[in-house]
């Protein structure tokens, strides 16, 4: 299971290299900023939704965790992972995640929210556990073998044989 870089223009997928830990470190913090944009677009979303509407906890998590996962989603395949996979794929296998994930939280929300629990006491913790889960969802099934494929990589690893030269 490694993290590839292409080695040069024109290779195709087989032709690469482990990615460094300090590469994997930056990637790690890529994504954890990246998804402080996807974080406050779904904390922004789920206020408005709590203070705009009557909608129960689990469909304001739904909606709120959907707007997000988009986000986060085109923004962390472009600029962290830097994959050239299919689109449609990756968004199936992001979706795989979840279709247990949103279930599985909305309906925990929905029972502390019946209890009395304040719902954004009850939001914090889920975000926590979805930023974790999706690093580790994504890098090692979503985007396993594609990292490093996309144009972005392809004109760094081109910048750096050049200055190699």
């Amino acid at each position: 299971m490694t993290n590839q870089v292409p080695l040069k223009s024109g290779d195709n997928m087989t032709n690469q290299v482990p990615l460094k830990s300090k590469e994997s470190l930056i990637q790690a913090v890529k994504f954890t900023l990246l998804s402080l944009s996807a974080g406050l677009i779904e904390v922004v979303s789920f206020i408005l939704l709590e203070r705009l509407t009557s909608l129960p906890y689990d469909y304001k998590h739904i909606i709120s965790i959907v707007l997000s996962v988009l986000w986060n989603f085109t923004l962390n395949r472009r600029y962290t992972f830097k994959s050239a996979n299919n689109i449609p794929i990756a968004m199936i296998k992001v979706a795989l995640f979840y279709v247990v994930f949103i279930p599985l939280t909305a309906w925990l929300g929905q029972l502390a929210s019946n209890n009395n629990i304040n719902d954004y006491l009850i939001k914090i913790p889920t975000m926590l556990l979805n930023f974790v889960g999706e690093f580790i969802w994504w890098k090692f099934v979503v985007f396993r073998g594609s990292e490093n494929t996309n144009k972005l990589a392809q004109e760094k690893a081109d910048q750096s044989e050049q200055s190699a030269d």
